[in-house]
């Protein structure tokens, strides 16, 4: 016979008779008796402590605390949370000598426990009741941002049907979508929404007075349901969406793969549709999920004609620099539009950026971090329209001029090369040797593969060289401006023409 350990079942008198003399007569070890026996080593030391006995077979000691425990009970009766610690000094001032780790092991086995509450099984009608709540699924890693996985699940209560739609946050606008979605995929709305005191429904409560989400209580009154929030510390009044998610994560996402959030949406889909449907209806055993349905769907409110507008909307600044900063990411507006207050309008795919009534860029969403979405149009407008930008301004005039630059420039930053510093060098090289010359040094350098502007210039004086020209003059201009513009008076040389005349000597 075995028995599990913790448990309470009783054993056959005989079976405790036999682990006695076998304690007694044979002297065997508590271990020994559990497995000769092949009972658990718990019921071994139960019995032996029920006989007065030790676990090496002596009496029982009687503990320091027994004195005490008259006075521990009638404490911890008045004042129930009462520390270990604190009584530890109280029954210390009274003579105990014992140590303050045992006492507060043997505090835990006399403290008062509350009486376990029974609840009542809650039963609905079709149609009345459905429940709603977010689950943590970890998280999903796109390129640099970690995002988390919040799963939004919808019961029905009476039929159980579940709805589940992932999400990469737990924003209002993502809650609001998820009740979108299961109303249509319903076809109906209950009457009756039980919400969990989440802050995307309730934002202050004081015993009953209750102050609802604007947003919610907007979206509620457009679907014509009732939202109610359970009571505080009572889930079990929301236990079939609390089963629900339980449920989904050891059906559904336990070992589950997916490439991306719409391929794992489409699954969850599937799951909704097939598997989760198919099993018995806990209300009525017997019919199934899809059975209960059935019934359950013509009791269902009738969804409005119009949709309930979803869309987020965040006032942001543009800075000096034409991007509009959103969810971790820039997008690009144009240059004329700095410094100016605009408004993002986002869907779960879509971007876009409008100034009033007029929509400025529309861009795909991104859920990236640090990443730059850009219009190629307003990148070139802000390029034309400041051409004094040196860095752009440089790259082109090198590349107009000396089109093989460009194959060179690539090749530089593939090697992780300074891109700035290869510039400059070729730019004065162009103004040195001409465009030509740079042009054919260049496919020469690309032509060996090496794309370093000293391979070019190397290049650019054996071709001189061959051509038996002189160095090139190069003429530095100060690097002050006003130098630069400063009037400069020619000499007069007729004094140098006095030193050519002949003389008498």
């Amino acid at each position: 016979m075995t028995e599990d350990k913790g448990s309470t079942m009783t054993i056959p008198p005989d079976l405790e008779a036999q682990i006695l003399r076998y304690h007694h007569v044979e002297k065997w070890r508590a271990g020994t008796i559990a497995r000769q026996l092949r009972v658990h080593y718990d019921t071994v030391l139960r019995v032996l402590l029920q006989a007065g006995l030790s676990r090496n077979g002596s009496l029982i000691r009687r503990s320091q605390i027994e004195p005490y425990l008259p006075f521990i009970r009638e404490t911890l009766a008045q004042h129930p949370t009462l520390v270990a610690s604190r009584l530890f000094g109280m029954v210390r001032e009274r003579g105990y000598r014992g140590g303050p780790d045992y006492f507060r092991h043997l505090i835990a086995r006399h403290r008062p426990r509350p009486p376990a509450e029974a609840y009542l099984r809650l039963r609905t009608l079709p149609g009345e009741q459905a429940q709603v709540d977010w689950g943590h699924f970890g998280h999903l890693t796109i390129g640099r941002a970690r995002r988390p996985l919040m799963a939004f699940v919808m019961v029905l209560s009476w039929s159980r049907q579940i709805f589940l739609r992932f999400f990469l946050d737990a924003r209002m606008e993502s809650f609001l979508r998820g009740h979108v979605a299961a109303f249509e995929a319903f076809n109906g709305c209950a009457r009756v929404l039980l919400y969990d005191n989440l802050k995307s429904a309730v934002l202050e409560r004081q015993g009953d007075a209750i102050r609802f989400h604007p947003t919610l209580f907007a979206f509620a009154a457009h679907y014509r349901y009732e939202p109610r929030p359970v009571a505080v510390a009572r889930g079990n009044e929301k236990g079939r969406v609390e089963r629900a998610i339980r449920y989904v994560r050891e059906s559904f996402f336990a070992a589950r793969k997916f490439t991306n959030l719409d391929d794992l949406n489409a699954q969850a889909a599937a799951w909704c549709s097939g598997l989760a449907v198919d099993r018995p209806c806990p209300e009525q055993r017997t019919k199934s999920v899809r059975e209960a349905f059935a019934e359950e769907v013509p009791r269902l409110l009738q969804l409005p004609d119009n949709p309930f507008p979803l869309v987020e909307r965040v006032v942001v600044k543009v800075g000096k620099t034409p991007y509009v900063r959103f969810d971790l990411n820039d997008y690009s507006v144009l240059h004329t539009a700095v410094q100016r207050t605009l408004t993002v309008l986002a869907s779960p795919h879509e971007v876009r950026i409008v100034d009033g009534l007029e929509v400025l860029a529309c861009h795909p969403r991104s859920y990236d971090k640090g990443a730059q979405i850009e219009i190629p149009e307003h990148i070139g407008a802000l390029v034309a329209d400041k051409r004094a930008a040196r860095r752009h301004r440089g790259t082109d005039r090198l590349i107009q001029a000396a089109p093989a630059s460009q194959d060179l420039l690539i090749g530089a930053a593939k090697r992780g090369d300074n891109l700035g510093t290869i510039t400059a060098a070729l730019l004065r090289l162009l103004e040195r040797y001409g465009a030509a010359e740079l042009q054919a040094a260049i496919g020469e350098a690309l032509a060996r593969g090496v794309p370093h502007p000293n391979a070019v210039r190397l290049t650019l004086e054996h071709r001189r060289e061959q051509r038996q020209a002189p160095p090139p003059v190069v003429v530095e201009l100060p690097a002050n401006i006003k130098a630069r513009d400063a009037h400069v008076t020619p000499h007069n040389l007729e004094s140098y023409d006095q030193l050519k005349e002949p003389t008498d000597e």
